[in-house]
């Protein structure tokens, strides 16, 4: 009797279905590979270099993600490594097709930068990247699997799947203790998860 292989597909489908259930809080759908991606890879560590997409691509997708996700009193996109996962995502699970729409989608970033202000997109200021960001949002509302949708859930997906959120913003608990109904919140380290 081999119990492995059914408790990993338990654990797989556990992990699918926390992840489905983010992505829906959070408005993002789900595209199959993805989703695939996400289950089988860990967001690489702030600071990794490219490994699939070109330094240029790179930059310009971490500045995109940091628009999306910026540092605020949490890390932002760029301090947890959201980057680094695009670039894995986009060179080891995104279909061919979705790799074709999402670096055009960064060369379509980078004309619109350059046509507006002379300048690469991740060398503009925060509210001309909004800007420029706001207009391809708009553009992306009425159509489907469009660049904007796919940096949209990849940057979403690899910030609360990186372990810096776990563990301080989320504060994931892999092995949870005992369940305790009622106790005083100053023994939980004063955290109330919903506000009046």
């Amino acid at each position: 009797m081999n119990l492995a292989p059914a408790n990993a597909d338990t654990q797989l489908l556990t992990r699918r279905d926390a992840i489905q259930r983010a992505a829906l809080l959070l408005g993002v759908a789900l595209t199959p590979s993805v989703l695939q991606g996400v289950l089988r890879a860990q967001t690489p560590a702030a600071g990794a270099k490219p490994q699939h997409l070109t330094a240029a691509q790179f930059e310009t997708a971490g500045a995109v993600a940091e628009r999306i996700l910026p540092r605020t009193d949490t890390p932002g996109a760029i301090d947890v490594g959201v980057p680094a996962f695009i670039d894995l995502m986009v060179g080891k699970f995104l279909t061919a097709a979705e790799r074709r729409t999402f670096t055009a989608g960064l060369a379509e970033v980078e004309t619109k930068s350059n046509a507006a202000h002379r300048v690469a997109f991740a060398k503009l200021a925060a509210a001309q990247q909004d800007a420029l960001l706001k207009a391809m949002a708009e553009a992306a509302q009425t159509k489907s699997g469009t660049f904007f949708h796919l940096i949209k859930e990849l940057t979403i997906l690899g910030f609360f799947t990186s372990e810096p959120i776990a563990k301080n913003v989320t504060h994931y608990d892999p092995i949870p203790g005992r369940f305790q109904g009622c106790i005083p919140l100053a023994e939980v380290g004063n955290r109330a998860w919903t506000r009046n």
